[in-house]
């Protein structure tokens, strides 16, 4: 017990660690920009606080739940030799997964109500779903295989380009965001430990080559289904009659910003929609855990334990958050666009992409998976920090755009024609934990306040379409962290070479 208390001690202080740069930037805004102490303080820290204990109890809930329990799957699917039946296994887990994310159903009912009903988020929330299963089947095959992933994305990508120059432009924003909001906070660990349990049981795997990736397939699918469902959408119904009505979602959050209040009935109602979230999970897991490989799970009680601390963690987080972050981050949001300092607004949205990533539950499981493959080669700070970079550069540049108005896909083909170029010179082992980091970064902290910093740039200056210019934010923060990531690699790489030429030189 002692030990027990003593290793979640840890966590809670690295958790506190990992949420001080938000502290930071949303202390510097409010004090030197705004000038004005936030209505609701003593909110605000106790929030902070319930979200460093529920970072905590998560993490430590994925090392005793999540993780071994994925990772056991993937073993015993793999002797199983049921090729069917794995890929079965991965398409519901990322169909049901996808189904119950709570940042799509945002995204997509914001989708809805801009286009006055002629996006149905209940059908764009299938379309991506279904994106989403036949990408981790399709990424599980792939490691079954042993194909390079380079080949599987960069064709992708390419898929998306070609695509892009026919879809309507007021679903392109929205496709490119939907593959950033697909892969949960839950989901990822599980389909990480999958991905990874996998490879290490089949015979000339590498576990940090061909482990990693099925977060990426997540990612990239939705952008190419979202668009070819939009062009369906877009040449059957009648475009004149809609008209946007963003300023409804715009003041419908700086409502929810200023007048956030506690309320038991609330609280409860979110601990019953994280259930919620995690039981198709739970469902496929013990379905074919049990009827299936029927074998019993090893160390239940210990899995269960970890279960409920995911759950309990996840659910003070988002508590938390609500609370303490998203209030004010979204005040901030808003209060800056309507200053029109455009520096100001480019400033904010590089340090709050920076902060929040470094917070990121998703992120962080992955990269304590990277270190411990990697066998220390990668570290997961180092990790962090770059990917959290790259989000930085996303989102700062994606707020230029909504500015500047330029179209989406230039920014977006670019970026991917230099994704590709990287991938060539990157070491093998960093390019699928390059491309899942594109993935992991917008989850639980980063997609509420980066969509509303879109909406409302999109609304408050003029000349710029909400369902056009506003989507879009979430999709830099993607593609980003995919070139800091392989440049870092790139950089990792030379440094070793010339510190061994050194060594023979002497």
């Amino acid at each position: 017990m002692k030990e027990s208390l003593k290793i979640f001690a840890g966590d809670l202080k690295n958790s506190f660690k990992d949420l001080l740069p938000i502290i930071i930037v949303v202390a510097l805004f409010q004090g030197l920009i705004i000038q004005a102490v936030p209505a609701n303080l003593t909110s605000i820290v106790i929030g902070l606080t319930i979200v460093a204990v529920g970072l905590a109890l998560f993490i430590r809930g994925l090392e005793l739940g999540i993780f071994p329990i994925g990772e056991g799957l993937a073993v015993d699917f793999a002797k199983k030799g049921s090729v069917f039946w794995l890929l079965l296994f991965a398409f519901t887990i990322g169909f049901s997964t996808t189904v119950a994310e709570p940042a799509l159903i945002a995204i997509a009912d914001k989708a809805a109500l801009i286009s006055n009903g002629l996006v149905d988020a209940f059908w764009l929330r299938m379309t991506v779903a279904l994106s989403v299963g036949l990408a981790i089947a399709l990424g599980t095959l792939r490691i079954l295989l042993g194909h390079p992933i380079a080949y599987y994305i960069i064709s992708g990508y390419i898929l998306v380009v070609i695509i892009t120059f026919f879809a309507p432009p007021e679903i392109i924003g929205l496709a490119y965001d939907s593959g950033g909001v697909t892969t949960s906070t839950v989901t990822v660990p599980l389909v990480a430990a999958l991905g990874i349990g996998l490879a290490s049981s089949i015979k000339g795997r590498n576990p940090a080559i061909d482990g990693f990736g099925l977060i990426a397939f997540a990612s990239l699918t939705p952008m190419i289904f979202v668009q070819i469902y939009g062009i369906i959408v877009y040449n059957l119904a009648d475009t004149a009659a809609v008209a946007p009505v963003v300023s409804e979602i715009v003041e419908g959050a700086k409502t929810v910003a200023s007048t956030y209040t506690f309320s038991a009935y609330d609280t409860f109602m979110e601990l019953i929609g994280v259930v919620k979230d995690v039981a198709p999970i739970l469902i496929a897991i013990f379905f074919f855990q049990y009827i299936i490989i029927k074998k019993s799970v090893a160390h239940l009680h210990k899995i269960v334990t970890g279960i409920i601390m995911v759950i309990l963690g996840l659910y003070a987080f988002i508590v938390g958050l609500e609370m303490g972050l998203f209030p004010i981050g979204e005040t901030i949001a808003f209060q800056l666009t309507d200053m029109g300092n455009n520096l100001l607004i480019y400033l904010f949205a590089f340090l709050i992409g920076f902060s929040t990533t470094m917070a990121e539950p998703a992120l962080l499981a992955i990269a304590i998976k990277a270190e411990e493959i990697s066998e220390g080669n990668i570290k997961q700070n180092v990790l962090r920090i770059v990917v959290a970079l790259g989000v930085a550069i996303g989102i700062g540049l994606g707020s230029y755009r909504i500015v500047a108005g330029d179209p989406i896909h230039y920014y977006i083909v670019a970026g991917y024609i230099l994704v590709i170029i990287f991938t060539y010179f990157a070491p093998k082992y960093i390019v699928p934990i390059a491309y899942d980091s594109g993935g992991v970064t917008t989850s639980t902290v980063t997609v509420p306040l980066v969509a509303a910093l879109g909406l409302g740039l999109a609304e408050n200056i003029e000349g710029r379409n909400p369902l056009i210019d506003g989507f879009g934010l979430i999709a830099f923060a993607s593609l980003f962290p995919m070139l800091t990531v392989m440049g870092y690699g790139i950089h990792a790489e030379y440094y070793k070479k010339k510190s061994t030429e050194v060594k023979v030189e002497l």
